[in-house]
């Protein structure tokens, strides 16, 4: 039986990046009441974590469409979309979040060090 090794990266962004479609799902529900100000807290806030483990993981062509996510759920500086429109964008806006959370990797502490500086062998 092989002996397990350490893994060269995690998926941080996987649970803020769920979290976030469940959000924007249930948000759908709730598009015309106040309500949905609660649902865009959560999901501009999620969005900016998830971005900040997009940057760690080096997957730069998630940056701007997770900026563009964070800037059009922020409920302080509403932007005035139509309502067929904002629905679509909640679905599209979910299925980002999924893809990223999942394609995000961002390399771990062992695996970084142990790439950086060569093993010394003892004499």
């Amino acid at each position: 039986m092989p002996t397990p090794t350490a893994p060269t990266f995690t998926r941080p962004a996987l649970a803020p990046g769920l979290l976030a479609a469940v959000a924007l799902l249930a948000g759908t529900a709730l598009l015309d009441s106040d309500v949905f100000t609660v649902f865009r807290y959560v999901v501009s806030i999620f969005a900016l974590i998830v971005l900040v483990f997009a940057y760690r993981g080096r997957t730069w062509w998630a940056l701007p469409l997770l900026a563009a996510v964070a800037v059009l759920w922020n409920p302080v500086f509403v932007v005035p979309v139509q309502a067929d429109l904002w629905q679509g964008l909640q679905f599209v806006a979910a299925a980002l979040m999924i893809a990223v959370g999942v394609l995000v990797k961002v390399p771990t502490e062992a695996a970084t060090s142990s790439r950086a500086t060569p093993a010394r062998r003892r004499r």
